[in-house]
């Protein structure tokens, strides 16, 4: 059986930190014209200490829907594949409030996709260093490792060209491409 890795920002969900980005700013992103993919932290930098003890307590992923037809897909996908959710839950520039995010996300791909195996959760930032045969995510440097490398499309990479991926829009192309 094949190993598939996955990611789940921005790729399983969106999470809802923009949101809470909005509400603490009172701002609105407009996700089209960002191509930078650490945007946050240039918004963020504006009040970081406000921002960050403003948002240790939340709940990231309460009420945040999977992509569409993503729990189809991966309930098909677990049938075929021996699939990991890798995730990274430590916030590079708050490390010190990151803890909850590790429970938020665990609780979530319990609660949402519960037909993965759970002892098939990795947390961790560098996913990089891990050997798939497929791997799945939304940043390209987090694909090395792998004999199959697919992109999943989103506002940060939209104008990143590499030749060695496969680029999918939704979770349909990758059934099409898997399955």
């Amino acid at each position: 059986m094949k190993t598939l890795m996955i990611d789940m920002d921005d790729v399983i969900t969106t999470g809802n930190f923009n949101k809470l980005i909005e509400e603490y700013f009172n701002i609105k992103i407009d996700m089209s014209k960002i191509t930078n993919y650490f945007y946050i932290q240039e918004i963020v930098e504006k009040d970081y200490e406000g921002f960050w003890n403003y948002v240790k307590d939340k709940n990231l992923y309460e009420g945040a829907p999977l992509f569409k037809d993503c729990y189809e897909v991966l309930e098909k996908l677990n049938k075929k594949y021996d699939i990991y959710i890798v995730t990274s839950y430590l916030w590079r520039h708050a490390v010190d409030v990151s803890g909850s995010c590790l429970s938020n996300k665990y609780y979530y791909l319990k609660e949402m996709l519960p037909f993965i195996d759970q002892t098939k959760y990795i947390f961790t930032t560098n996913k990089n260093i891990m050997k798939f045969d497929i791997k799945i995510d939304d940043r390209y440097v987090n694909l090395e490792g792998a004999e199959k490398k697919i992109l999943f499309n989103n506002w940060h990479n939209k104008n990143e060209v590499y030749d060695d991926v496969i680029r999918v829009n939704n979770w349909k192309e990758i059934e099409e491409i898997l399955l």
